[in-house]
């Protein structure tokens, strides 16, 4: 039960339907028990197997009292009317018995469907509204496309699994017990054989099913791989093409598709076990009961009267299908049981970034960002150590080094997408893990290397996070951004989509769209990280150019793989393995005769 909490915290909220399916479901038993319990000892009266009761017996709480009381109202009827009469009487009872159970059945889908959708739509959008606040560093770790296999095949198997099962794990319980209770009603010494029996078959299907929630979860993992497989492959598939590698691609996903295959058919067949074994261990029982049933009967009638045993088989008849379908619920809530873990793990996982309860909000940069003794790391690997820094407002610091330096990790720190493990990171000389989230990053804009754009117009992609942007706006900032004339020669203009990750542009293209997203939103704090590095010359001028308009009276962190495009910063910072081993202006580390001189010569010979 512990494993299905989430699912029962969702359905708190659900009280009234709950009370609702619970009480429609009793309803429905009830009247099928009704029109089962009409039949037996009735029938026997009409055909003639007993006399007709005429003097009116006592009425008593038990099931020969009740029974007997039934058959001297049948009696009364016959002997009024007609046996025919009595018949369409009994045929009356069963269809509006039979019609009330049905329609007390559709009223408790009606109130199950609601629940089901509810909890669902609840668990997705927890699911992504965690993935959206998770740190930048837990999906360093984990492969993307298993995060997508928990959201949408592990969601899936969830609602399909335990959601699509919830209607057997509270209906057929309840039929059971109430079919229990009155076989007990009728015959407490022939239920006491069953209470003997049942629990007897019930261990039996549970250590058939016992192995089935690690075949799941095996099976999770291994679709999770297939997913991330597919998400390199469609990334990766001009590569792919290019060194020939189609048959290596495919031979790695078509192994853990067979895989997938061989332990999927494991799972299903020890899950469709579930039907007829439980049938067949309930066809025992009832032969059971019928050898230790005739024997009361047929020894003495005092123990068991001949109706009663009938109206008994009837009524035990019934149990064999819930039982069937609780057995299936259950092995198909031990293989559901593996995809809430899997999705637990994504909700429960430790949000590192977080606000204090009286975040200050940040209104203003008026001063300098400090670094003061910072230092980070990944696990037990350092990337910064006792870096010492002031970025004062209005300046310019580009931050060169080899690849692996720690450029990338130092640029994240500034907006918290990572923490500092030791050290202070101060603006305005407060500690940028006392001020509020977004007010922080409100002030900050970001042009990373890789232009990261959305499957939506470019007017939508360049008002990302400005959501009150004016057309005029957009476009403005577009034209700073020397995009405007390109987009204008688009088939929709500034309504034209950019398709998925804007493959229908050029990286020049690309890039020069999210300047005009960063230039929109005006921030007095600006990340470039390499946003040239990657184009071609003619866009890199066009991009550059670009740049250089919206760092005008901006305070700029600009992170530099091409040195030639910062010679005017006003200081600029060399890391190498996470220490910063020189700093000043282009012409003192020139003069300097260091590393940032044998990297610029590096790049001057190529």
């Amino acid at each position: 039960m512990k494993r299905f909490s989430r699912i029962l915290f969702y359905l708190k909220s659900q009280k009234q339907n709950i009370v609702l399916y619970v009480i429609f479901n009793l309803l429905s038993i009830v009247f099928s028990l009704v029109s089962l319990a009409m039949l037996a000892p009735f029938l026997q009266l009409l055909f003639g197997k007993e006399k007709l009761i005429d003097l009116k017996p006592n009425f008593s709480f038990s099931a020969s009292g009740i029974l007997e009381y039934l058959k001297y109202i049948l009696s009364q009827l016959i002997k009024t009317h007609s046996e025919m009469y009595a018949l369409a009487f009994i045929c009356l009872v069963v269809i509006v018995s039979i019609f009330l159970k049905n329609l007390f059945i559709y009223l408790s889908y009606r109130s199950l469907t609601p629940m089901r959708n509810y909890v669902m739509t609840k668990l997705r959008a927890d699911l992504f509204s965690k993935i959206l606040i998770l740190p930048i560093g837990y999906f360093t770790e984990q492969r993307k496309g298993d995060i997508i296999s928990r959201m949408s095949n592990d969601a899936n198997e969830i609602e399909w699994s335990i959601i699509g099962t919830l209607e057997g794990l509270v209906k057929d319980p309840l039929n059971i017990i109430i079919i229990l209770v009155t076989l007990i009603f009728l015959s407490p010494a022939l239920s006491l054989f069953l209470l003997v029996l049942l629990p007897l078959t019930g261990f039996i299907i549970g250590r058939v099913s016992r192995s089935l929630k690690k075949q799941s979860t095996h099976s999770q993992e291994i679709q999770g791989s297939l997913m991330s497989i597919l998400d390199e492959t469609l990334g990766g598939l001009r590569i792919i093409k290019a060194f020939n590698a189609e048959k290596i691609i495919g031979n790695k996903f078509f192994s853990t598709n067979n895989k997938l295959n061989e332990i999927r058919n494991k799972m299903n067949f020890r899950r469709d076990l579930a039907s007829p074994m439980s049938e067949f261990l309930g066809v025992i029982v009832l032969c059971c009961i019928l050898w230790f049933g005739g024997r009361l009967v047929l020894g003495s009638k005092t123990f068991l009267q001949p109706d009663a045993f009938i109206t008994y088989i009837l009524f035990f008849t019934q149990i064999i299908n819930p039982a069937k379908s609780l057995s299936t619920a259950f092995y198909n809530a031990q293989r559901g049981s593996s995809a809430i873990q899997r999705i637990e793990e994504i909700l429960k996982a430790p949000v590192t970034i977080s606000e204090p309860d009286n975040a200050v909000v940040f209104n203003e940069f008026k001063q300098a960002i400090e670094f003061k003794n910072v230092s980070f790391s990944y696990d037990e690997y350092s990337t910064l150590r006792n870096i010492n820094l002031t970025i004062r407002k209005g300046s310019t610091v580009a931050i060169v080094g080899s690849s692996g330096a720690g450029k990338s990790t130092f640029a994240d720190l500034i907006p918290r997408f990572l923490d500092v493990n030791d050290g202070e990171l101060l603006i305005d000389g407060i500690n940028i893990k006392n001020y509020d989230l977004t007010s922080l990053r409100n002030h900050i804009g970001i042009v990373t290397q890789e232009p990261i754009l959305f499957n939506d117009t470019i007017a939508n992609n360049i008002a990302l996070g400005s959501e009150n942007a004016t057309r005029e706006q957009i476009i403005q900032a577009a034209k700073i951004a020397n995009a405007h004339d390109f987009i204008l020669q688009k088939e929709n203009g500034y309504d034209t989509n950019v398709g998925d990750r804007g493959n229908k542009l050029s990286g020049g293209e690309k890039q020069r769209i999210t300047i005009a997203r960063a230039i929109l939103r005006n921030p007095p704090i600006l990340i470039l990280d390499e946003a040239t590095s990657s184009l071609d010359t003619e866009s890199e001028r066009l991009v550059q150019d670009a740049i250089n308009h919206m760092m005008q009276n901006r305070t700029s962190i600009v992170i530099a793989h091409r040195l030639s495009t910062v010679k005017h910063a006003d200081e600029i910072i060399v890391l190498d393995k996470g220490v910063i081993i020189e700093r000043g202006t282009h012409h003192q580390l020139i003069d300097l005769e260091g590393t940032y001189k044998r990297l610029v010569t590096m790049q001057e010979v190529h």
